[in-house]
């Protein structure tokens, strides 16, 4: 895999779409790698009785994949500067996450990517990844 250039990147590119099913074990597993121990990352009847519809990912693995998204598409060498998201609707266990993203500047080696990841109840996710390609 190769790092993108800035002569590979201008304004409007759009990044390829990527889909993510969220399997429970997905769900629970990144979970508790997080040590994110609260009930509604891994117990469906405990998320139920809190008057979620099941479990549901946690903030960490959101931003962990919105970051895998980006770094996917630019390449290993890119260096992210900063993560900007706002959560919308729930990402629960069973559903999909489908990302996809436009690159909105550049200016020199810095990059942002504005990123939308959405589920079947609308978007989950919504921000902007700022990152630098190698010099």
């Amino acid at each position: 895999m190769r790092t993108l250039t800035e002569k590979d990147i201008e304004s409007g590119t759009t990044l390829p779409p990527l889909r993510v099913d969220l399997s429970p074990t997905l769900v629970i597993s990144t979970a508790l790698a997080t040590m994110d121990f609260t009930p509604v990352h891994h117990d469906v009847e405990r998320a139920r009785a809190q008057g979620s519809k099941d479990i549901f990912l946690n903030i960490l693995t959101t931003m962990g994949l919105v970051e895998r998204y980006v770094t996917d598409w630019a390449g290993p060498e890119a260096l992210i500067r900063g993560i900007n998201v706002r959560l919308g609707v729930p990402a629960y266990a069973g559903d999909a996450i489908v990302f996809s993203g436009t690159v909105v500047s550049r200016e020199g080696a810095e990059v942002t990517v504005e990123v939308r990841g959405t589920v079947s109840l609308g978007d989950h996710a919504t921000g902007t990844v700022r990152f630098c390609l190698p010099g």
